[in-house]
């Protein structure tokens, strides 16, 4: 990849090496597309970014003075210059693996960049079998990218946590499995028996539809009902699934 950057882009720096960026990217999407490895578990391109797992840190220099920085949620800015794994930075990773551990002790995406960190264990205390570390990025989804805005979190502190209104089952939740899919410890679940989807972490239980044709479930009819209303579709626009139409 060329050291010039090209018209319009933002020029930066990284060990000396001149990158760029485009106006308004996050100096996290820019750094990987340079091939730089920089962990995180709450960012995805398709939402905005939240800051909240802390383990894209890294250390920004501007106009002589540097600070540690999340950069999912840093914009490219010309003239500055990064610094990616320094101690600090490693020491801080390390801290928030701990914390990570102690949230999530189940989750094998977390253990696995611990270990990568040298990080076997915790100080903190273990909160049980619970496998979320409040990334938020499930409510991100369904809020920002399927318009539902079925979940979200609650309570403060220790007690924080994300679930559905009053911890019941939410008709909002049109049981697409986006959560599911985008949630980095795999800890909400989705699981389909005798032709009923559950998402038992908000409660959510749904029928599914059965292919007209070949007589397979292959969607909650909630959902398809929502889409067909929300694109203005006649409802038997989806009888069919996939595979069949």
């Amino acid at each position: 990849m060329s050291n010039k950057p090209g018209k319009g882009k933002v020029p930066f720096q990284v060990g000396g090496r001149t990158c760029a960026g485009s106006p308004g990217e996050s100096l996290l999407e820019a750094l990987r597309r340079y091939g730089y490895e920089v962990p995180s578990l709450c960012h995805h391109e398709a939402v905005s970014a939240y800051g909240a797992c802390r383990l894209c840190l890294v250390e920004v220099g501007k106009a002589g003075r540097r600070r540690l920085t999340t950069s999912c949620n840093y914009p490219v800015q010309e003239g500055i210059e990064v610094f990616l794994d320094t101690g600090k930075v490693v020491r801080h990773r390390r801290t928030v693996l701990q914390l990570l551990l102690a949230m999530a002790p189940g989750a094998e995406r977390v253990r696995e960049i611990a270990r990568d960190y040298g990080v076997a264990d915790t100080p903190f205390k273990k909160d049980g079998d619970n496998g979320c570390i409040l990334c938020g990025l499930c409510n991100r989804v369904c809020r920002e990218i399927v318009g539902a805005d079925a979940i979200g979190f609650a309570s403060r502190g220790l007690d924080r946590k994300m679930t559905s209104p009053y911890d019941e089952e939410n008709e909002a939740c049109i049981g697409c499995g986006a959560c599911v899919y985008v949630c980095p410890t795999r800890c909400i679940g989705m699981r389909e028996e005798e032709n009923i989807r559950r998402i038992d972490r908000w409660h959510r239980v749904l029928p599914m539809k059965a292919c007209r044709k070949c007589g397979r479930s292959f969607a909650p009819a909630f959902q398809l009902d929502a889409i067909a209303a929300r694109i203005g579709a006649d409802r038997g626009t989806f009888d069919l699934c996939q595979d069949c139409r």
